[in-house]
């Protein structure tokens, strides 16, 4: 099933675009194929969930509302495949506030990040108490855009011991889709609980270590007017 996002060629540019964002629209750019890049407005609501279901590694078709948007040869007039190239978010709500799409050729693969997902219950962590260990959370993908996978699943219920490992060649690729990482390489792992010997020793080190802070900086000079880092800040303030 092919996902869709209805966007409108974005009149509002510059500093204006906050106007938007109040009214639920993200401003958003589409670029790519050599061709001009098209400033855009999308629903907010709609690309939140569309988002979720496609990501970044998901082709979604775009149907662009205005005959500004130029048309790829072999599709239909405004209608575009893309990629959600980029998003940024505000840093304190976390709200989506502008988009990248990329326009992609289906007939030309590409490469991308896809991300992994772990799934079921590793019997080392329930019934050893160790601690699971995702040593990589995405790998880098070629393939045709409508092969493109999503997500890539990893079962960690094979994890039943602190021996056992899970490799990049233990995952399952779909067809048509190519990884350039070395199948040996470490995907996860559950290393072993730390014992209260580990863990007081551990505790002593920190302990140590902000002692040792602490007595470098009573040990500071203030002589010949020269103030100290923490001193100097308070003195600009003033």
């Amino acid at each position: 099933m092919t996902l869709e996002l209805n966007a409108k060629v974005r009149e509002v540019l510059g500093k204006k675009v906050k106007s938007l964002r109040k009214k639920g629209i993200i401003p958003a750019v589409i670029y790519g194929l050599k061709a001009k890049s098209i400033p855009l407005e999308i629903d907010y609501s709609k690309f939140e969930k569309t988002f979720k279901e496609a990501g970044e590694s998901t082709v979604i078709k775009l149907k662009i509302n205005d005959k500004k948007a130029r048309p790829t040869a072999g599709q239909p007039k405004a209608d575009k495949n893309v990629l959600i190239y980029d998003v940024s978010r505000d840093p304190v709500s976390d709200k989506f506030i502008h988009i990248d799409f990329y326009e992609v050729r289906m007939d030309k693969p590409i490469t991308t990040e896809v991300p992994l997902v772990f799934e079921g219950e590793a019997p080392a962590v329930k019934n050893l108490e160790g601690v699971l260990v995702k040593n990589i959370t995405e790998i880098e993908v070629e393939a045709l855009p409508a092969n493109l996978p999503h997500e890539i699943k990893v079962d960690i219920s094979a994890l039943k011991t602190f021996d056992d490992l899970i490799h990049i060649k233990d995952l399952k690729i779909p067809d048509g889709v190519k990884i350039s990482v070395n199948p040996e390489e470490i995907v996860a792992l559950v290393s072993p609980p730390r014992s209260e010997e580990e863990l007081k020793a551990l505790e002593e080190e920190v302990e140590e270590k902000i002692e040792e802070v602490e007595k470098v900086g009573e040990e500071v000079p203030a002589a010949s007017g020269e103030v100290p880092p923490a001193q100097e800040k308070e003195k600009e303030e003033k």
